[in-house]
């Protein structure tokens, strides 16, 4: 029986209930007036419910689907204005007990090499990542409580936040490992991380143990609990989502929206995040033995109805999409991109031999980032390394009140202008520093505090003259 607020996955995970909301939407996809209300229930800026989400992601109506681009791409702009928030992978250790059917780490692939980073190593990393000019990391682990235990995150991530190297600094670290206990998100929680992801893969409970054969990955409703416990253990910044290619994209939609409705209702909070990965070749992965792969058309329209059905969550493509892919979803509701990044077991301070490969999966964007920093720029968005609502305590509830007050732009345009004149003063090239320069000029005039604006220009000066670390 369907339960948003109830703690048990078949509950607020209810697969009949998907069922019908898929049946309701296929019978609706033709009603113009109900499409048209729930066009104009969307224009509140309040979210749709999954259902009402299926019957616009269903809609087979040229000028409502229009519509539905064209308001995706408004509230984007609402609620995030023309930032988009950069990040960078750091793979750990790519050791793992599970047998995931779609990943090459999965225990019985005897082909990839497994690599686990030492402390130093990672600190090696991390100086790296600083040269770059990254701020926020998404550290990533295989599940292998013997390789990958929780002790050997927490040092990890202590170690992160303890390198300082020229004016570098992370001052973020995201955590995507495997579901694990209350007490270890506890342990997550006191260390300091931003927000814990963690992917469904797939919300089909069938499918979902049919790909994920052997080890502890393998318990449904283990995993589907696991923001639950997160909650539980402090962590108010947890980030959801799917891998699109495995079960049907129509299903796992709903899925999705019904658990980002699950967490509302019952912790008073929806996802900071919500990422839409697609199937990517990897090590003894072929994408195509899989039969649901979406193209870009619909993954387009599924970014574009999660935007409107959440509209106060962020979004996430990774370099899994490419340059234009990524260039038409940028439009129409994401706002975090990766950059620049690899999906190997480190591989950021020196390139991996080919012989040696332990990526994840193949990037189809494998930019610097100083080329997608410009290149964001060149659209007119404005590249943001700021982490200081996670610093500022203002997170969870408190970050979702300001986003829907209107309130934060006062704190993110700013901050944004402010680390993007940090990464032009230290890591950027002649060109793309001539570029956000002019850009920053050209944005302080939106800030819409008066006094905050002020005090902006008076810290860009001063960044200018080798200060760092000024935020709202």
């Amino acid at each position: 029986m369907y339960n948003s607020k109830s703690h048990k996955a078949e509950e607020f995970m209810c697969h009949e209930e998907v069922l019908a909301s898929l049946n309701y939407a296929e019978e609706n996809k033709n009603n113009i007036d109900l499409i048209d209300k729930i066009i104009e229930k969307a224009k509140l800026r309040k979210g749709l419910t999954h259902r009402e989400a299926a019957v616009l992601l269903d809609c087979q109506i040229e000028e409502k689907n229009q519509e539905i681009y064209a308001l995706a791409e408004q509230i984007k702009k609402d609620f995030y204005g023309n930032r988009i928030v950069m990040f960078a992978p750091l793979y750990l250790s790519n050791y793992c007990i599970n047998g995931c059917v779609y990943c090459p780490y999965h225990l019985k692939n005897k082909h990839i090499t497994r690599k686990k980073m030492t402390q130093e190593e990672i600190r090696r990393e991390t100086i790296a990542l600083q040269d770059m000019g990254h701020k926020r990391l998404a550290l990533e682990a295989g599940e292998d409580p013997i390789n990958n235990p929780i002790e050997y995150i927490l040092e990890s991530i202590k170690t992160i936040y303890s390198v300082k190297h020229k004016n570098g600094a992370i001052r973020r670290v995201n955590v995507n490992i495997a579901a694990t206990s209350v007490e270890n998100y506890k342990k997550l929680n006191d260390a300091g991380i931003g927000t814990y992801i963690l992917f469904q893969e797939t919300y089909h409970k069938d499918s979902y143990e049919k790909l994920h054969p052997t080890g502890p990955k393998h318990d449904y409703a283990y995993h589907t609990e696991a923001m639950d416990r997160a909650m539980e253990g402090g962590i108010d910044d947890v980030g959801i989502g799917v891998l699109f290619g495995l079960e049907l994209y129509r299903y796992e939609f709903s899925a999705l929206l019904m658990h980002a409705e699950h967490l509302e209702a019952t912790y008073g909070v929806g996802p900071h995040t919500i990422s839409v990965p697609r199937i990517r070749p990897a090590d003894d992965i072929d994408p195509s033995t899989f039969d649901n792969g979406i193209d870009d058309d619909t993954f387009a329209k599924l970014v574009a109805c999660i935007r409107i059905s959440v509209p106060y969550t962020g979004m996430i493509v990774s370099t899994r999409e490419s340059k234009e892919c990524r260039e038409r979803v940028l439009h129409l509701g994401v706002s975090q991109i990766s950059g620049g990044s690899k999906t190997s077991v480190g591989g950021y301070a020196a390139a991996e031999p080919e012989e040696e490969d332990s990526s994840q999966f193949q990037p189809n964007d494998n930019r610097t980032l100083d080329e997608v920093v410009k290149w964001l720029m060149e659209l007119g968005y404005i590249p943001s390394f700021c982490t200081a609502c996670y610093r500022e305590g203002r997170t969870g509830d408190r970050f979702m009140q300001l986003l829907k007050s209107g309130q934060i732009q006062n704190c993110c345009h700013p901050n944004a202008l402010m680390t993007l004149k940090e990464y032009l003063e230290d890591y950027a090239s002649c060109e793309t520093s001539n570029l956000g320069n002019q850009l920053i000029l050209d944005e302080i005039h939106n800030v819409p505090n008066e006094k905050i604006r002020k005090i902006v220009i008076e810290n860009l000066e001063k960044i200018g003259n080798g200060s760092r670390d000024f935020r709202f």
